[in-house]
C-alpha cells in the first residue's frame, strides 16, 4: 500500500471517530477504519479490564464467524490465554521501545502448544518461541493471519486492535505491523475524545449529588415517550415525589445530613424504579424527584409508587415522601403535551403533601386532580400553591433551590 493511500486512511479513520456521537459509534468507526486501512476482512476492538483480568471485546466488524456479534455482551478472554498485552509488549516497552504490533498466522507447529509465526513492528525481534492461543483462534474462525496492536491511553495499555485476513490472502508483514501501531495511536486519540464527550454528556444530564438523571434528561425522555404514546398507545406514567422534612433536617442537623437524606432517597428511588423495566429515575431539583415509566401498566406503576412510599418512611432522616402519580392508563383525559402529564402528577403530589398521605395520590383515581394553573382558574388553588411560588423554573430547566423545602 502506497504512502499516500495510508495517509488518507489515517485521516479517514480520525474523521470517522471524530464524527461519532457515542462510544459504540466510536468503536465501530475504529474497527471499520482499521480493517479497511490494512486491507483486512475482519477487525475487532478489545479493552483490558484489569480488575477482572480479562480482555473484553467491544466490537466485531467485517466477516464475523459464527457466534461473533457486532457488539457482544459477554465475549471475554482471560489475559493469561492472550498475555502479550501484559508480558511480551511490556518488556519491550520497559526497555525503552514503543508498544509494537505483531503479526501471526494460522500456520503453527502441530501439537498442544502451537508456535506462533510472529513478526513485530518497529524493528523489534520476532516472537519466535512465544506461544499462546491466537493460532488456534485463527484456525477455529477460518482466518489466515492477523495483526494485533496495543492501544495505549494515558501511558498505559488500554486494549487491543485486531485485524485479520482470509486464508490464502497475503500475510501481514513488518510494514503492516508498523502501520497498525500508527492506527492504534489514532484510535487511542479518538477514544480519549469520546470519553471526554461522554463525561460532558453525563454532567449535562446527571444530578451530581445523587447520580440520578436531572430535569433536562427527564424533559427529553418525556417528549420522546409522548411521541411513542401517540403513535402506539404505549402507556406513559409519571411519579412525582417530594421528600418530607428536608428543611427541618437541614436546619437542625446540617446540610451535610440533608444531602445524605437526598442521596439515600435517590438510591431508594433507583431501586424501586428498577421494578419497572426501562424506567428513568431522576432528581428534578431540591427535594423533588420523579420516575418516568413508558410501557408498564398503570397498576404496576401505582404499586411501585406505593412501595416507594413505604420504604421512604423507613429512612433514618426525614418524614417519608409525598407522592403523586399520573398515567395515561388511567382516566385522566387526553394527554396532549408532556407538560400536562407533568402538571397532573405534580398536582397529585401536592394533594398528597397537604393530606400528609403515606400512600401515593393517583390522578384519575383519587377524585379530581387538576393541574395547578387550571385549579387556580377555577378559584380553588391547589394545596401548596404558595410554596410553588418560591420554586419556579430557571433557565437550566431545573426547579427548586439547593436544599429544597420540606
Amino acid at each position: 500500500m502506497g504512502e499516500d493511500v495510508r495517509v488518507r486512511a489515517v485521516v479517514a479513520l480520525a474523521q470517522a471517530m471524530a464524527a461519532a456521537h457515542t462510544p459504540r459509534e466510536s468503536w465501530r468507526a475504529a474497527a471499520l477504519g482499521a480493517r479497511d486501512a490494512l486491507g483486512g476482512s475482519f477487525a475487532a476492538l478489545s479493552v483490558w479490564e484489569r480488575e477482572a483480568g480479562r480482555l473484553r471485546v467491544l466490537v466485531n466488524e467485517g466477516e464475523r464467524a459464527p457466534g461473533e456479534a457486532e457488539f457482544p455482551d459477554d465475549e471475554t478472554y482471560p489475559v493469561h490465554q492472550f498475555p502479550e498485552i501484559t508480558e511480551f509488549l511490556h518488556e519491550q516497552w520497559a526497555g525503552g521501545g514503543e508498544p509494537n504490533a505483531w503479526v501471526e498466522t494460522a500456520e503453527g507447529l502441530p501439537g498442544p502448544a502451537d508456535s506462533c509465526a510472529s513478526v513485530t513492528g518497529g524493528g523489534g525481534a520476532t516472537g519466535s518461541g512465544y506461544c499462546h492461543q491466537r493460532v488456534a483462534a485463527l484456525r477455529r474462525r477460518g482466518r489466515g493471519c492477523c495483526v494485533v496492536a496495543p492501544i495505549v491511553l494515558h501511558g498505559r495499555a488500554w486494549g487491543e486492535l485486531y485485524v485479520a485476513r482470509r486464508p490464502g490472502e497475503p500475510v501481514f508483514g513488518r510494514a503492516d505491523a508498523d502501520f497498525a501501531t500508527v492506527l492504534a495511536s489514532v484510535i487511542a486519540a479518538g477514544i480519549v475524545q469520546t470519553e471526554r464527550l461522554e463525561e460532558v454528556r453525563k454532567l449535562a444530564f446527571t444530578d451530581p449529588l445523587t447520580g440520578l438523571a436531572n430535569r433536562r434528561a427527564v424533559d427529553i425522555r418525556l417528549d420522546e415517550a409522548l411521541e411513542a404514546h401517540r403513535s402506539t398507545g404505549e402507556v406513559l406514567s409519571l411519579v412525582v415525589c417530594d421528600v418530607n422534612g428536608l428543611k427541618q433536617v437541614n436546619d437542625t442537623l446540617g446540610h451535610a445530613t440533608g444531602d445524605r437524606l437526598l442521596e439515600r432517597f435517590g438510591s431508594l428511588l433507583s431501586l424501586c424504579g428498577a421494578m419497572l423495566p426501562g424506567t428513568l429515575a431522576a432528581r428534578l431539583g431540591g427535594d423533588e424527584f420523579c420516575l418516568l415509566s413508558a410501557g408498564p401498566g398503570a397498576d404496576e406503576v401505582v404499586a411501585v409508587a406505593d412501595e416507594l412510599c413505604v420504604r421512604a418512611t423507613e429512612l433514618e432522616y426525614g418524614d417519608g415522601v409525598a407522592c403523586g402519580v399520573a398515567s395515561t392508563g388511567d382516566p385522566i383525559g387526553e394527554v396532549t403535551s408532556a407538560r400536562r402529564l407533568f402538571r397532573l402528577a405534580d398536582a397529585a403530589q401536592y394533594r398528597a403533601k397537604a393530606a400528609r398521605s403515606r400512600k401515593p395520590v393517583v390522578a384519575g383515581r383519587d377524585g379530581e386532580v387538576l393541574p395547578l394553573a387550571e385549579s387556580a382558574r377555577r378559584g380553588t388553588p391547589a394545596p401548596g400553591t404558595d410554596r410553588r411560588r418560591f420554586r419556579g423554573t430557571g433557565p437550566s430547566g431545573e426547579r427548586g433551590r439547593p436544599g429544597g423545602e420540606g
